[in-house]
């Protein structure tokens, strides 16, 4: 009976289905699922001004990331319009089974943008994800856009990234690090000394920060079961 009241949908938003069982993995110290960091992503492209801006939901991103035969990814990808963003965030997760949605222990981010023609890799456990980091950016890096430049993009590990002090945070950094991105895009005056968002980050993402956002989604999320 408990398992089948964790499994009661909740909240119903864009394409995202969230469950009671969520609500718990919010409350607690624990590591965070996908439908947890797609509903933000969710969340988060609504509020953008920008149409810039691609937030890849987990699932999307898995996919590639594990995709057992390439000539399937042009179709996949296509649909993203990739070539048209200037900046797209790509969550990665280290879960190898492709059988196994809810799999894996670690989660960092790929922020692609366009201007510098780079693809910055944002862990917050010591680059634990760099090979799963790195083969994503090879999955993706030839359909950025038509010109050879977009297929040359630049893979950079950003060694100055937040971490996080304990076992399970690594998916609120991701929401709370992509958060601070899209907020440095769409506002100018937070650009550093190399045109990028790596000050605006550190600045903004701190253990105090990531701590507060999982009262933020639950408030959220109940804000919004209230509405409907």
């Amino acid at each position: 009976m408990g398992k089948s009241a964790a499994d009661d949908k909740i909240l119903s938003y864009n394409d995202v289905v969230l469950r009671r069982s969520d609500l718990d993995i919010l409350s607690g110290p624990y590591f965070l699922n996908d439908r947890i960091i797609e509903f933000y992503f969710s969340y988060l492209s609504s509020c953008l001004v920008s149409q810039d801006i691609l937030l890849v939901p987990p699932s999307i991103a898995f996919w590639i990331l594990n995709c057992p035969d390439a000539t399937y990814l042009k179709e996949f990808i296509e649909p993203l319009k990739l070539p048209e963003k200037k900046l797209v965030i790509f969550p990665v997760n280290d879960n190898d089974d492709m059988s196994l949605a809810e799999g894996g222990s670690h989660w960092s981010l790929i922020v692609y943008e366009r201007n510098g023609n780079v693809f910055v890799h944002h862990d917050s456990n010591h680059r634990m994800n760099k090979i799963k980091a790195r083969k994503l950016f090879s999955a993706v890096v030839g359909f950025m856009g038509d010109s050879t430049s977009a297929s040359n993009g630049k893979y950079l590990d950003c060694v100055d990234s937040p971490q996080q002090t304990n076992g399970y945070d690594c998916g609120v950094y991701v929401i709370a690090i992509a958060r601070a991105i899209c907020c440095w895009y769409e506002s100018s005056e937070h650009k550093d000394a190399e045109g990028m968002w790596f000050s605006f980050v550190k600045e903004q993402v701190t253990s105090a920060v990531v701590s507060q956002m999982r009262k933020e989604i639950l408030q959220l999320i109940k804000g919004l079961m209230e509405k409907k």
